[in-house]
């Protein structure tokens, strides 16, 4: 537990900063403290895991700084022999056109665009501010809202965890924390895709939710 949570204060950093990691290190250290109240460690570990998911989501600065890093170099110089042409597919929600349904069209752009990646890395401070030139649509703002819904959530299971372990039908309750706090890991995807599958994680939260607040 200790390396997994640990792994995710560093990674959260570099996505981020140090305060927004530890925003994340505050959050998992209450859930361990209940844990050890209960001598278990599931539910540290489904928070430790799906609140860092929800905090490092994928938008535009950290596509860029994931592909300008070396790193990214070092994989393709490995895979192929010889000179690369790149080509990615991408839809910038500011420049991509949508389709019959109103969903953004992924259109292909040439290598020109990992100058634009190494650039753009270096404005992640612009997160989720007022300037941030992506932070207003929908996507982005609903990004947001679910890390702060799951924070949220998390001081409700840790309020109904406090009766103790004790209680009649403690382990039931335990068992509905861990499912919850694991939903996260049920939104995959990006764009459209992604909403989908929020859709029906949400419908399934909210049913897990009433059982955990009656158990």
């Amino acid at each position: 537990m200790a390396e997994v949570g640990a792994s995710r204060v560093t990674f959260l950093t570099d996505y981020q900063n140090a305060a927004y990691a530890e925003r994340y290190r505050q959050e998992v250290a209450k859930v361990q403290q209940m844990d050890s109240l209960w001598q278990k460690s599931a539910l540290s570990m489904a928070v430790a895991r799906n609140l860092a998911k929800l905090m490092a989501y994928k938008d535009e600065y950290e596509v860029a700084r994931l592909h300008a890093d070396d790193r990214f170099a070092q994989q393709i110089a490995g895979q192929f022999d010889g000179a690369v042409q790149l080509q990615f597919h991408l839809a910038p929600p500011l420049l991509a056109k949508t389709n019959a349904k109103g969903e953004l069209v992924k259109q292909p752009y040439g290598a020109w665009v990992m100058s634009a990646f190494r650039v753009l890395r270096h404005f992640k401070g612009l997160r989720g501010t007022a300037i941030d030139p992506f932070g207003k649509t929908q996507e982005r703002l609903q990004e947001r809202t679910l890390i702060d819904d799951y924070r949220a959530l998390l001081a409700e299971l840790l309020a109904g965890l406090r009766r103790g372990p004790d209680q009649t039908d403690a382990a039931k309750r335990y068992e509905l924390a861990v499912q919850l706090a694991q939903i996260p890991d049920q939104i995959k995807g990006f764009g459209h895709v992604k909403a989908r599958h929020l859709a029906a994680a949400q419908q399934h939260w909210q049913s897990l939710l009433k059982q955990f607040q009656t158990a």
